[in-house]
């Protein structure tokens, strides 16, 4: 019996010293190496150098050289315990919902979307109702309604690829009022962490929308409103980084795909077209 009994311990403390190798082999493996934060991404890797547009980088064991664009990078926590952060990331401000508008930026310079990732396209209109409209408000009136377009996607910068503006028109037979006219691209240096939103769901499929933000084509504001509609997941992909869902809104017959905008451990935000309107729901989690 003692003798059984030594053998248990001797193998238990083989086991356990074993189990302490590994681990310390573990962490001295991680401590030399260099961490690049992106979006919701953390790679081990060993930083080999930082141009104006990339953070090139090699991974453990390997002599490749990847590379990724700063837009994306939050930060570098290098293996030396030095963390640096980049300013192209920290810029972006969130966008958590769609009264965040105000916090959607646009660009009309291309690199400086570079490695973000593309969420969809967006237009808006504006225009005077009088020749006597003042220009700039017609043209602010257009730029808020494509902010508000982006915001529903979860964007928080849009790359902007046409604007064309008219001024008010005098004329006896032919006058126009001030008209402002814009498309581009909304992007974002973050988007919603796919596996995490299919945790938070689990095996759930039906759920509820209790807020409702609506842009029709015509209209010069967002308008919101509180709702009860029954919303029910039939699937969920991964596009890229955009995160579909694929579903049934009660009364929106016509639409079955939805984007997932963004979403917290209380309830999540999707949006579509549909006719040249934009909608935006915040369904809870039940």
């Amino acid at each position: 019996m003692l003798i059984m009994t030594l053998s248990i311990k001797s193998h238990f403390h083989k086991f356990f010293v074993t189990f302490l190798l590994i681990v310390g082999s573990l962490l001295h493996c991680y401590a030399q190496t260099d961490t690049v934060v992106i979006n919701n991404q953390k790679i081990a890797c060993s930083v080999k150098e930082i141009t104006p547009d990339a953070v090139k980088y090699t991974f453990p064991g390997e002599d490749v050289i990847n590379s990724v664009y700063k837009n994306t990078v939050q930060k570098i926590i290098f293996k030396s315990g030095r963390v640096q952060t980049f300013a192209e990331s920290t810029s972006y401000k969130p966008v958590l919902n769609v009264m965040d508008y105000p916090n959607v930026t646009t660009t009309s310079v291309e690199s400086e979307v570079k490695g973000l990732y593309k969420l969809g396209d967006v237009s808006a209109k504006a225009k005077g109702t009088t020749t006597l409209s003042n220009q700039e408000r017609v043209k602010e009136r257009a730029y808020r309604k494509f902010k508000i377009q982006a915001a529903m996607l979860g964007a928080n910068v849009i790359y902007l690829t046409n604007q064309r503006t008219e001024g008010n028109k005098y004329g006896y037979y032919n006058s126009s009022t001030a008209e402002t006219n814009l498309t581009g691209i909304a992007y974002s240096n973050m988007v919603p962490d796919f596996e995490a939103f299919k945790k938070l769901i689990g095996n759930q499929t039906n759920f509820t929308a209790f807020q409702e933000y609506e842009l029709d084509a015509s209209d010069s504001d967002v308008s919101k409103s509180n709702v009860t509609k029954s919303f029910k997941i039939t699937g969920v992909s991964n596009d890229g980084g955009i995160v579909n869902i694929e579903g049934k809104l009660e009364g929106e017959d016509n639409v079955t795909t939805f984007q997932l905008a963004n979403f917290n451990t209380s309830a999540f935000n999707i949006a579509y077209r549909y006719k040249g309107s934009a909608y935006s729901f915040a369904v809870k989690f039940q």
